[in-house]
């Protein structure tokens, strides 16, 4: 009966996990290739689970995630405890990767990270992802925190509400000029599924939701744009290449300025944002998650729980 995971065996999983491959881990920790194959090996028979497949690289299975995720866990909490004691190295700053999706990252996320006590020594590692994904990295292990549209918490993790970020459907005026005949003179639902737009990338569908919210279902035509920036995005719709669903706050100074029209001003649409991180007693990730939920709160629109 198992009744532990050897330490040596589950930082070794995490070396190959990180480096890719076998041989790379065993540079890392300065052994030999035949003792991390070993040591992975070993791990396996104990949990009765193969928690790697042998690809270039190599990648974790589900029950090998688990195993990672206790990995990081368990170094963030090594790391944690040597901090207090005082065995830390003055160089040594503490990491925290977090998964972010674009438009945070863009708008409120950064100013977030400067209210977290630069006494802590961190140093963040963003992982740009989309908000309806970013917890899949979380339950890969991937990272220790995210920015995520599930209210529904990640083995192992907590979760907090943040805010509703709101995106207004916007085109220059020059493109609803063209397409719609101004956004007061042609009833949109009629036009707006032939007409051009801008996406982030194939995972963005606000879009096409908004469409159908308009046209009973009925779904946007083929003549789209990819803009896999949140600036290049705005830039993109700004340039009239095409309408498009931009955040509230990156689209109300252009709107002011006259640069952009709000095709809809009565159909906005809200992402409801939510914070989940690692359950861990981390002095660090509490910071974080305090800077976090204070910027969210005085950036983006209350929602149910925020």
């Amino acid at each position: 009966m198992m009744t532990e995971l050897p330490l040596d065996q589950v930082r070794t999983l995490l070396a190959v996990v990180d480096e890719g491959t076998f041989d790379a881990a065993a540079a890392a920790l300065h052994v030999t290739p035949s003792a991390v194959s070993q040591r992975v090996k070993a791990l396996e028979q104990r949990t009765g689970r193969v928690l790697l497949m042998r690809t270039k690289p190599v990648r974790p299975t589900e029950s090998g995630e688990v195993v990672v995720r206790f990995a990081r866990q368990l170094a963030r909490l090594e790391r944690d405890a040597r901090a207090e004691l005082g065995l830390t190295g003055s160089g040594e700053p503490t990491r925290l990767s977090i998964a972010v999706n674009s438009d945070s990252l863009a708008t409120w996320f950064l100013p977030a990270l400067t209210r977290v006590p630069e006494e802590l020594r961190l140093c963040f590692e963003l992982l740009r992802e989309d908000q309806d994904h970013t917890a899949t990295l979380l339950r890969e292990g991937l990272v220790m925190a995210a920015v995520t549209s599930s209210p529904d918490a990640v083995t192992g993790c907590s979760v907090r509400a943040l805010g509703r970020m709101r995106y207004l459907p916007v085109a220059s005026p020059g493109f609803a000029g063209r397409w719609f005949g101004g956004p007061s003179k042609t009833p949109l639902r009629d036009v707006i599924g032939d007409a051009p737009l801008v996406v982030f990338d194939r995972n963005d569908g606000l879009q096409d939701d908004f469409v159908r919210s308009l046209r009973g279902g009925r779904g946007v035509g083929a003549l789209r744009h990819f803009m896999p920036t949140s600036e290049g995005f705005v830039d993109a719709v700004v340039a009239g290449m095409g309408w498009g669903m931009v955040p509230e706050v990156q689209a109300e100074p252009l709107l002011l300025a006259g640069r952009l029209v709000n095709l809809a001003p009565d159909r906005a649409v809200d992402v409801p944002l939510f914070w989940q991180q690692w359950k861990l007693d981390s002095p660090a990730l509490a910071a974080v998650a305090a800077a976090v939920a204070a910027t969210a709160a005085e950036t983006l629109a209350p929602g149910p729980g925020s």
